[in-house]
């Protein structure tokens, strides 16, 4: 007993020890602070609020600034985006600290959504890989490569929630479901951060777009969303308050609207939610030039959007210089006031001492590192395997994958050999030249004994003023030269003389991603003719599937064997793709999110609320919530992933089925591995809420789990369920549990599930 009093005592003084550190080092910032501006003007302290962009670097977006040399000068630049290596951010960095009168040195930031040079996969595909440790770990890689870059602030991560494939920046998030963006979203500001923003190797995290930037109208970019708090609280704020609560330093404003005021200048949002109720203590910055398009938003002109988005929180103005060219003049006018500008500047200021800036302002910038720490053979191989594992196998008659290594293979489609189409969208810091294309890789992998017959077989899409709008960030589709009906001959031919077909088709980088929305989320009819005709060769038909977004693929299910989706695997595409396809490596992905029938069905999603006329089962009846046209169900559900080998599910047990506020209940289930191949399979538990005072999900992901299971081996898997896991914002917005019956599921997908119940008393 002595002992152990011993050790709670020195855990107590240990704890004190790291609290009294962390207030002297907050008390030192803010000495330091108060006493820089102090010796500020106002117009240097608005400066700090000015983001710019000089152009002619990492382009992200249509607007550039100007005279930007004379403006860091002068002490009007906070912070810069689109300037990288160590040399050019020396450079730029040079003239603020020692040109400008107070020498306070500037922000880098950039873009590095799935990677900086070794680019990983797509964010939504990496989310179905449903593995944190390789998503951290994808993160890490990235600061790591974009600090030797010079950069040391990231716009990312993104944890929009979407429900709507028809955006395309459904690509740049995680998916529709709440738990698993947030855990996602943890796991990305951790690898970035690593909680230790001063350190050489790490960036600084930005979450974005806070908020609800995902549930835009009709799927189309930039538009109006219109949601109840109810929704907001319970389905689209977790994952921003996951990495809130993670330690991210800065968070990004949408472009959107919330309660009809955009979210630039949304009091509610930027100060009373994130700051009141969440404890927000870094910056916020506004989207690109969001503050400025406020005024077609309605809310005045440039001077009185400006006051607003500083009235309401928002800390840093990006590229827009709203901030810049008015706040003095609405000083002078009382429309906002000094204490609020010296806010907004302490805020900002206080990222750089935390980055550790006013050390050493040049701490980001050795020209040794880039060649040492970017596109590095250990970065690469990361990157491989972290692609073959986002991979869902969503078909595969007759074990048709994995294909054996040898015999004849032909290799089709539009996306077989299109190497600038492989890092996927958002990937402004990548190297096209760098990405290994699904020919190339198929080569790598298959050794001697395999021939592989290559035909184009099609364009991505035929329309030339369509292919002029994905190409607007470079030659992503290149229309074809010979006539379409010629190139669908060469691919018949080709797979007629193979053993087997594999067609990799589906969208062009740039069909998903910001400003790339589609009413249409089908494969383009002139791949569709392809497959019809390849299917009509009686040979296997494997596709390989790109994309930024779920598909509506249900012709290509039934003329399909297998079907392999794999989003756009970033520059190991080709590599990962072969090891998948030939067998090197067991596919293990779960979708994050539901793919629809067709477009009409959306939006669609598993964590549906019932209504009061629910259809039972596919069966139509008049009088219930259906279609005459479709089934209600999906084509894949949330959660949907085939592997090589089979899973068995059986024997639910649960500790106890009553539940008490200070008790847990262990649930467990036995998974076996029935094939005939060594995999990992993703166990999933979602809870249901039977009887609650709102309308609550059929059922909500609460908890998952990877786990390789050899061929023949049976594991059990068991999770933890607490009265935390019940809670949810009731309307009065109070968050908490009810008593009452609950139902517990586990799984292989949100479709397949074993049911057991429990009670929670209170």
């Amino acid at each position: 007993m002595k002992l152990y009093k011993l050790a709670v005592i020195s855990l107590i003084v240990l704890v004190s020890c790291q609290s009294q550190k962390t207030e002297n080092k907050d008390s030192e910032m803010d000495m330091f602070i108060s006493k820089l501006m102090n010796e500020m003007t106002i117009q240097e302290k608005i400066g700090q609020l000015n983001l710019v962009t000089p152009g002619g670097g990492i382009l992200t977006g249509s607007v550039v600034s100007s005279d930007v040399e004379a403006k860091i000068r002068n002490g009007n630049v906070g912070g810069i985006f689109g300037v990288y290596g160590p040399e050019k951010v020396r450079q730029a960095q040079k003239l603020a600290v020692e040109e400008s009168r107070l020498k306070i040195p500037m922000l880098f930031g950039s873009d590095v959504i799935h990677g900086y040079k070794t680019t990983f996969p797509i964010p939504l595909g990496m989310a179905c890989s449903w593995d944190m440790e390789r998503i951290e770990q994808a993160a890490q890689i990235a600061a790591k490569e974009a600090t030797a870059d010079g950069i040391f602030w990231n716009f990312s991560p993104m944890v929009d929630i979407s429900r709507d494939p028809r955006w395309g920046r459904i690509s740049e998030g995680s998916g529709e479901d709440p738990y698993l963006g947030s855990q996602i979203a943890k796991a990305m500001v951790n690898g970035y951060q690593q909680n230790d923003v001063s350190a050489s190797n790490t960036m600084m995290a930005t979450v974005k777009h806070f908020a609800l930037y995902g549930a835009a109208e009709a799927g189309r970019d930039y538009n109006s969303v219109d949601m109840s708090r109810l929704k907001m609280y319970n389905e689209y704020l977790p994952a921003y308050k996951a990495a809130i609560d993670a330690g991210a330093g800065c968070v990004m404003s949408s472009f959107n609207d919330v309660d009809g005021i955009p979210a630039s200048g949304n009091k509610w949002l930027l100060s009373d939610l994130l700051r009141g109720e969440w404890n927000f203590d870094g910056f916020v910055v506004s989207d690109y030039t969001s503050v400025n398009e406020m005024i077609a938003h309605g809310l005045g002109d440039l001077q009185a959007v400006s006051a607003l988005a500083l009235n309401a929180g928002l800390d840093m103005d990006m590229v827009g210089e709203g901030f810049l060219t008015t706040l003095e003049k609405s000083l002078k006018e009382g429309k906002v006031s000094e204490e609020n500008i010296n806010t907004a500047c302490r805020r900002v200021l206080e990222a750089k001492y935390k980055l550790g800036l006013f050390d050493d302002p040049y701490r980001y910038i050795d020209e040794s590192r880039p060649q040492k720490d970017i596109l590095t053979k250990e970065n690469r191989a990361a990157a491989r395997e972290t692609a073959a594992h986002s991979f869902v196998l969503l078909k595969n008659n007759k074990q048709v994958l994995p294909l054996k290594k040898s015999g004849k293979v032909a290799l089709v489609g539009p996306l077989a050999d299109s190497q600038n189409n492989m890092l996927g969208t958002w990937a402004p810091t990548g190297d096209h030249s760098e990405a290994i294309t699904v020919i190339k890789g198929f080569n790598n992998v298959i050794g001697n004994d395999v021939e592989v017959l290559y035909a184009k077989g099609a364009n991505i899409v035929d329309d030339t003023q369509y292919a002029e709008k994905i190409n607007v960030f470079g030659p992503k589709v290149n229309i074809d030269k010979r006539s379409p009906e010629q190139m669908i001959r060469e691919a018949v031919a080709a797979a007629k003389k193979a053993d087997v077909i594999v067609a990799v088709v589906g969208e062009a980088s740039e069909m998903s991603g910001e400003s790339a929305s589609r009413s249409e989320i089908t494969i383009p009819e002139c791949q569709k003719k392809l497959i019809r005709e390849l299917s009509k060769t009686g040979k296997p038909l494997v596709l390989v599937i790109m994309s930024g977004r779920p598909l509506a693929i249900s012709e290509e299910n039934e003329l399909a064997d297998a079907i392999l989706f794999t989003w756009h695997p970033g520059v190991e595409a080709g590599n990962a793709i072969a090891d998948v396809v030939f067998g090197d490596c067991n596919p293990s992905g779960k979708l994050a999110a539901t793919f629809p029938r067709n477009v009409g069905q959306i939006p669609l999603y598993y964590a549906i609320r019932n209504t009061g006329r629910p259809q039972a089962g596919e069966t139509f009846t008049k009088f219930k919530s259906n279609y005459l046209d479709v089934s209600n169900s999906p084509l894949f559900p949330f959660g949907y992933g085939l592997s090589y080998t089979q899973f068995a599910y059986s024997n639910l047990q649960m500790s106890s089925t009553k539940l008490t506020s200070e008790g847990a209940i262990q649930v467990s289930v036995d998974v076996k591995n029935t094939g005939n191949f060594d995999g990992e399979e993703v166990i999933q538990l979602y809870i249901r809420d039977v009887v609650a005072s709102i309308t609550r999900p059929m059922k909500e992901l609460k908890g998952f789990k990877k786990e390789m299971i050899l061929k023949g081996e049976s594991k059990t898997v068991s999770f933890e369920i607490s009265e935390k896991d019940l809670r949810f914002y009731n309307s009065q917005l109070h968050f908490d549990s009810e008593p009452g019956e609950f139902e517990v599921f586990i799984g292989g997908n949100s479709d397949q599930l074993l049911k057991a119940s429990f009670i929670l008393e209170k």
